[in-house]
Protein backbone atom coordinates (compact mmCIF):
# COMPACT_ATOMS: atom_id res chain seq x y z
CA UNK A 1 0.00 0.00 0.00
CA UNK A 2 1.53 3.52 -0.64
CA UNK A 3 0.65 6.25 0.93
CA UNK A 4 2.01 9.50 0.13
CA UNK A 5 1.74 12.76 2.35
CA UNK A 6 1.93 15.57 0.42
CA UNK A 7 2.31 18.36 2.65
CA UNK A 8 3.80 16.99 6.00
CA UNK A 9 5.44 19.80 7.25
CA UNK A 10 3.22 21.67 9.76
CA UNK A 11 1.89 18.06 11.25
CA UNK A 12 5.78 17.25 11.55
CA UNK A 13 8.23 19.82 11.81
CA UNK A 14 10.13 17.62 13.59
CA UNK A 15 8.84 16.82 16.77
CA UNK A 16 6.06 14.54 15.76
CA UNK A 17 7.02 11.44 13.97
CA UNK A 18 5.38 9.91 11.46
CA UNK A 19 5.66 6.22 13.08
CA UNK A 20 2.28 5.14 13.32
CA UNK A 21 1.34 6.01 9.57
CA UNK A 22 4.66 4.00 8.53
CA UNK A 23 3.49 1.22 9.40
CA UNK A 24 0.55 0.76 8.02
CA UNK A 25 2.28 0.99 4.23
CA UNK A 26 4.71 2.45 1.92
CA UNK A 27 5.22 5.46 2.83
CA UNK A 28 6.52 8.71 1.79
CA UNK A 29 6.24 12.57 3.03
CA UNK A 30 6.80 15.41 1.25
CA UNK A 31 7.46 18.72 3.35
CA UNK A 32 5.65 20.56 0.93
CA UNK A 33 4.02 20.40 -2.45
CA UNK A 34 3.50 23.27 -4.93
CA UNK A 35 0.34 22.94 -7.20
CA UNK A 36 2.35 21.52 -10.48
CA UNK A 37 4.08 18.62 -8.33
CA UNK A 38 0.78 16.87 -7.16
CA UNK A 39 0.43 14.93 -10.08
CA UNK A 40 3.96 13.44 -10.19
CA UNK A 41 4.03 12.74 -6.25
CA UNK A 42 1.16 11.10 -6.36
CA UNK A 43 0.36 8.72 -9.56
CA UNK A 44 1.51 5.60 -7.72
CA UNK A 45 -0.39 6.44 -4.52
CA UNK A 46 -3.16 4.34 -3.44
CA UNK A 47 -3.97 6.67 -0.23
CA UNK A 48 -3.14 10.30 -0.52
CA UNK A 49 -2.80 12.41 3.14
CA UNK A 50 -2.93 16.06 2.33
CA UNK A 51 -3.96 18.95 4.57
CA UNK A 52 -3.85 22.58 2.24
CA UNK A 53 -2.72 20.36 -1.08
CA UNK A 54 -5.47 20.87 -3.33
CA UNK A 55 -7.18 17.60 -4.83
CA UNK A 56 -9.44 19.08 -7.28
CA UNK A 57 -11.65 17.27 -9.89
CA UNK A 58 -9.10 17.38 -12.37
CA UNK A 59 -6.28 15.92 -10.46
CA UNK A 60 -8.77 12.97 -9.08
CA UNK A 61 -9.75 12.35 -12.82
CA UNK A 62 -6.07 11.37 -13.33
CA UNK A 63 -5.16 9.45 -9.89
CA UNK A 64 -6.40 6.29 -11.40
CA UNK A 65 -4.76 3.96 -8.69
CA UNK A 66 -5.94 6.60 -5.74
CA UNK A 67 -8.29 4.55 -3.61
CA UNK A 68 -8.49 6.96 -0.40
CA UNK A 69 -8.14 10.74 0.52
CA UNK A 70 -6.90 11.59 4.24
CA UNK A 71 -7.17 14.69 5.14
CA UNK A 72 -5.13 16.02 8.25
CA UNK A 73 -7.63 19.13 9.39
CA UNK A 74 -11.28 18.97 10.19
CA UNK A 75 -12.15 21.04 7.41
CA UNK A 76 -12.26 19.01 3.77
CA UNK A 77 -12.49 21.85 1.46
CA UNK A 78 -9.37 21.28 -0.53
CA UNK A 79 -10.66 18.05 -1.57
CA UNK A 80 -13.67 17.84 -4.74
CA UNK A 81 -15.15 15.56 -2.26
CA UNK A 82 -18.10 14.72 -4.90
CA UNK A 83 -15.79 13.84 -7.86
CA UNK A 84 -14.02 11.61 -5.14
CA UNK A 85 -17.65 10.35 -4.74
CA UNK A 86 -18.29 9.83 -7.97
CA UNK A 87 -14.88 7.88 -8.18
CA UNK A 88 -15.61 5.43 -5.11
CA UNK A 89 -13.14 7.10 -3.07
CA UNK A 90 -13.80 7.78 0.47
CA UNK A 91 -12.55 10.91 1.94
CA UNK A 92 -11.68 10.93 5.22
CA UNK A 93 -10.95 14.28 8.08
CA UNK A 94 -10.71 14.46 11.41
CA UNK A 95 -13.40 16.04 13.31
CA UNK A 96 -12.13 16.42 16.52
CA UNK A 97 -8.20 17.14 17.20
CA UNK A 98 -7.73 20.50 18.21
CA UNK A 99 -11.12 21.83 20.21
CA UNK A 100 -9.31 23.39 22.87
CA UNK A 101 -6.60 24.41 21.05
CA UNK A 102 -8.56 26.61 18.75
CA UNK A 103 -11.24 27.63 21.19
CA UNK A 104 -8.79 28.61 23.67
CA UNK A 105 -6.91 30.74 20.66
CA UNK A 106 -9.82 32.17 19.68
CA UNK A 107 -9.99 33.72 23.28
CA UNK A 108 -6.46 34.70 22.88
CA UNK A 109 -7.77 36.85 19.74
CA UNK A 110 -10.73 38.43 21.79
CA UNK A 111 -8.82 38.85 24.92
CA UNK A 112 -5.64 40.56 22.59
CA UNK A 113 -8.76 43.42 21.24
CA UNK A 114 -9.92 43.55 24.68
CA UNK A 115 -6.14 44.53 26.37
CA UNK A 116 -3.37 44.75 23.76
CA UNK A 117 -1.50 43.32 26.37
CA UNK A 118 1.56 42.57 23.66
CA UNK A 119 1.44 46.00 23.06
CA UNK A 120 1.47 47.45 26.48
CA UNK A 121 4.29 45.03 27.31
CA UNK A 122 6.13 46.70 24.86
CA UNK A 123 5.30 49.85 26.03
CA UNK A 124 6.81 48.79 29.61
CA UNK A 125 10.29 47.99 27.79
CA UNK A 126 10.46 51.20 25.92
CA UNK A 127 10.27 52.99 28.97
CA UNK A 128 6.31 54.94 28.33
CA UNK A 129 5.63 53.34 32.05
CA UNK A 130 8.74 54.55 33.61
CA UNK A 131 8.17 58.10 32.54
CA UNK A 132 4.31 58.24 33.14
CA UNK A 133 3.18 60.98 35.52
CA UNK A 134 0.44 58.11 36.94
CA UNK A 135 1.04 55.06 38.62
CA UNK A 136 -0.62 53.69 35.75
CA UNK A 137 -1.05 53.96 31.62
CA UNK A 138 -3.06 52.81 28.74
CA UNK A 139 -2.81 53.54 25.18
CA UNK A 140 -5.94 51.45 23.81
CA UNK A 141 -9.48 51.17 25.31
CA UNK A 142 -9.34 48.26 27.94
CA UNK A 143 -12.91 45.99 27.27
CA UNK A 144 -14.18 43.84 29.86
CA UNK A 145 -16.42 40.86 28.87
CA UNK A 146 -18.45 40.58 31.66
CA UNK A 147 -22.16 40.96 30.60
CA UNK A 148 -21.68 41.75 27.23
CA UNK A 149 -23.02 39.14 24.06
CA UNK A 150 -21.15 36.23 22.01
CA UNK A 151 -22.52 35.97 18.84
CA UNK A 152 -21.17 32.00 17.43
CA UNK A 153 -21.88 31.38 13.85
CA UNK A 154 -21.32 27.43 13.68
CA UNK A 155 -22.41 25.64 16.72
CA UNK A 156 -20.23 22.66 16.24
CA UNK A 157 -17.41 21.29 18.92
CA UNK A 158 -15.32 24.15 18.64
CA UNK A 159 -18.08 26.31 18.66
CA UNK A 160 -19.59 25.11 21.44
CA UNK A 161 -16.47 25.16 23.64
CA UNK A 162 -16.06 28.66 22.41
CA UNK A 163 -19.59 29.33 24.01
CA UNK A 164 -18.48 27.53 27.39
CA UNK A 165 -15.32 29.67 27.37
CA UNK A 166 -17.45 32.82 26.89
CA UNK A 167 -19.95 31.63 29.29
CA UNK A 168 -17.52 31.26 31.99
CA UNK A 169 -16.53 35.06 31.34
CA UNK A 170 -19.93 36.18 32.14
CA UNK A 171 -20.89 36.75 28.61
CA UNK A 172 -24.44 36.34 26.96
CA UNK A 173 -24.01 33.10 24.27
CA UNK A 174 -26.11 33.73 21.39
CA UNK A 175 -25.56 30.98 18.49
CA UNK A 176 -26.53 30.54 14.40
CA UNK A 177 -26.42 26.97 12.94
CA UNK A 178 -28.07 25.11 10.29
CA UNK A 179 -29.37 22.75 12.47
CA UNK A 180 -30.49 24.09 16.01
CA UNK A 181 -30.30 20.96 18.25
CA UNK A 182 -28.78 20.31 21.66
CA UNK A 183 -29.16 23.25 22.78
CA UNK A 184 -26.62 23.90 26.03
CA UNK A 185 -27.45 23.26 29.59
CA UNK A 186 -26.04 27.08 30.83
CA UNK A 187 -27.75 30.53 30.77
CA UNK A 188 -28.24 33.04 28.89
CA UNK A 189 -28.33 30.83 26.14
CA UNK A 190 -30.60 31.85 22.31
CA UNK A 191 -30.67 30.57 18.93
CA UNK A 192 -30.79 34.00 16.52
CA UNK A 193 -30.72 34.12 12.78
CA UNK A 194 -27.38 34.99 11.36
CA UNK A 195 -28.62 39.00 10.87
CA UNK A 196 -30.07 39.24 14.48
CA UNK A 197 -26.40 37.50 15.46
CA UNK A 198 -24.55 40.17 13.52
CA UNK A 199 -27.06 43.11 14.78
CA UNK A 200 -27.06 42.38 18.76
CA UNK A 201 -23.74 41.04 19.48
CA UNK A 202 -20.83 42.39 20.75
CA UNK A 203 -18.46 40.01 19.48
CA UNK A 204 -18.59 37.48 16.49
CA UNK A 205 -16.88 34.52 16.50
CA UNK A 206 -17.38 32.69 13.54
CA UNK A 207 -16.67 28.43 13.37
CA UNK A 208 -18.61 26.91 10.82
CA UNK A 209 -16.76 24.91 7.51
CA UNK A 210 -16.50 26.95 4.75
CA UNK A 211 -18.37 25.83 2.04
CA UNK A 212 -19.48 26.83 -1.94
CA UNK A 213 -22.80 28.05 -0.50
CA UNK A 214 -21.48 30.29 2.29
CA UNK A 215 -17.97 31.75 1.02
CA UNK A 216 -17.19 35.49 1.52
CA UNK A 217 -20.75 35.33 3.39
CA UNK A 218 -19.31 38.09 5.71
CA UNK A 219 -19.78 41.14 3.88
CA UNK A 220 -20.87 44.82 3.65
CA UNK A 221 -24.57 43.91 4.37
CA UNK A 222 -23.61 42.17 7.69
CA UNK A 223 -20.66 43.45 8.81
CA UNK A 224 -22.70 46.65 8.75
CA UNK A 225 -25.50 45.29 10.84
CA UNK A 226 -22.84 45.17 14.05
CA UNK A 227 -22.32 47.49 16.89
CA UNK A 228 -19.73 50.23 16.15
CA UNK A 229 -18.20 48.78 19.53
CA UNK A 230 -18.34 45.98 18.65
CA UNK A 231 -15.67 42.91 17.67
CA UNK A 232 -15.05 40.55 15.00
CA UNK A 233 -13.24 36.90 15.65
CA UNK A 234 -12.57 34.34 12.73
CA UNK A 235 -10.02 31.41 13.70
CA UNK A 236 -12.27 29.07 11.02
CA UNK A 237 -11.18 29.65 7.32
CA UNK A 238 -10.67 33.06 5.37
CA UNK A 239 -12.66 32.85 2.62
CA UNK A 240 -15.92 32.88 4.85
CA UNK A 241 -15.45 36.80 4.73
CA UNK A 242 -15.13 39.16 1.68
CA UNK A 243 -12.00 41.04 3.39
CA UNK A 244 -12.31 44.53 1.70
CA UNK A 245 -15.57 44.56 3.05
CA UNK A 246 -14.53 43.55 6.36
CA UNK A 247 -11.15 45.98 5.96
CA UNK A 248 -13.63 49.18 4.53
CA UNK A 249 -15.46 48.45 7.91
CA UNK A 250 -12.63 49.02 9.64
CA UNK A 251 -10.70 51.81 8.09
CA UNK A 252 -14.37 53.69 8.19
CA UNK A 253 -15.35 52.90 12.10
CA UNK A 254 -18.20 50.66 11.33
CA UNK A 255 -16.96 48.14 13.93
CA UNK A 256 -14.43 48.93 16.35
CA UNK A 257 -11.83 45.79 15.74
CA UNK A 258 -11.28 42.30 14.02
CA UNK A 259 -8.74 39.66 14.73
CA UNK A 260 -7.84 37.44 12.25
CA UNK A 261 -6.22 33.49 12.20
CA UNK A 262 -6.86 32.87 8.66
CA UNK A 263 -7.32 34.53 5.73
CA UNK A 264 -8.58 33.92 2.08
CA UNK A 265 -5.24 32.72 0.29
CA UNK A 266 -2.20 31.84 2.80
CA UNK A 267 0.30 32.41 3.23
CA UNK A 268 -0.99 36.28 2.99
CA UNK A 269 -0.50 37.67 0.02
CA UNK A 270 0.92 41.43 0.20
CA UNK A 271 -2.05 43.39 -1.06
CA UNK A 272 -4.44 41.54 0.75
CA UNK A 273 -6.67 44.99 1.64
CA UNK A 274 -6.81 43.44 6.04
CA UNK A 275 -2.69 44.12 6.53
CA UNK A 276 -3.68 47.79 5.82
CA UNK A 277 -6.58 47.87 8.44
CA UNK A 278 -7.30 49.91 11.21
CA UNK A 279 -7.40 47.87 14.13
CA UNK A 280 -7.03 44.45 12.71
CA UNK A 281 -4.55 41.66 14.44
CA UNK A 282 -3.85 39.01 11.80
CA UNK A 283 -2.14 35.77 13.23
CA UNK A 284 -0.75 33.24 10.68
CA UNK A 285 -3.22 30.23 11.18
CA UNK A 286 -1.77 28.58 14.47
CA UNK A 287 -4.66 28.35 16.35
CA UNK A 288 -4.85 24.65 15.78
CA UNK A 289 -1.13 23.78 16.35
CA UNK A 290 -0.94 23.07 19.98
CA UNK A 291 1.87 19.83 20.32
CA UNK A 292 -1.41 18.11 21.81
CA UNK A 293 -3.65 18.72 19.00
CA UNK A 294 -1.23 17.60 16.62
CA UNK A 295 -0.33 14.13 18.49
CA UNK A 296 -4.15 13.80 18.75
CA UNK A 297 -3.86 14.80 14.54
CA UNK A 298 -1.22 12.28 13.57
CA UNK A 299 -2.80 9.38 15.77
CA UNK A 300 -6.66 9.75 14.20
CA UNK A 301 -4.46 10.06 10.90
CA UNK A 302 -2.84 6.64 11.37
CA UNK A 303 -6.36 5.29 12.69
CA UNK A 304 -8.40 6.78 9.88
CA UNK A 305 -5.75 4.91 7.51
CA UNK A 306 -5.80 1.62 9.84
CA UNK A 307 -9.44 1.30 8.96
CA UNK A 308 -9.65 2.01 5.33
CA UNK A 309 -7.06 -0.67 4.73
CA UNK A 310 -9.19 -3.15 7.48
CA UNK A 311 -12.12 -2.34 4.79
CA UNK A 312 -14.34 -0.04 7.67
CA UNK A 313 -13.65 3.86 6.42
CA UNK A 314 -14.31 5.90 9.79
CA UNK A 315 -14.72 9.94 9.92
CA UNK A 316 -16.10 9.92 5.91
CA UNK A 317 -17.01 13.11 5.06
CA UNK A 318 -18.31 12.29 0.92
CA UNK A 319 -20.97 9.41 1.86
CA UNK A 320 -18.66 5.95 0.92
Amino acid sequence: MNIVALDGYTLNPGDNPWDEVEKLGNLIVYERTDQEHILERSGEADIIVTNKAPLSAETLNKLTRLRFISVTATGYNIVDTMTARTQGIPVSNVPEYGTDSVAQFSFALLLELCHYVGFHGDAVKTGDWSQSKDWCFWNTPQVLLADKRMGIVGFGRIGRRVGELAHAFGMEVMAHDIEQKDTPAYSPFCWKSREDLFAEADVISLHCAQTNENAGFVNRHLLGLMKKDAFFINAARGGLINEGDLARALNEGVIAGAALDVVSVEPIENENPLLFARNCIITPHIAWSTMTARKKLMASTAENIRAFIAGKPINVVNGL
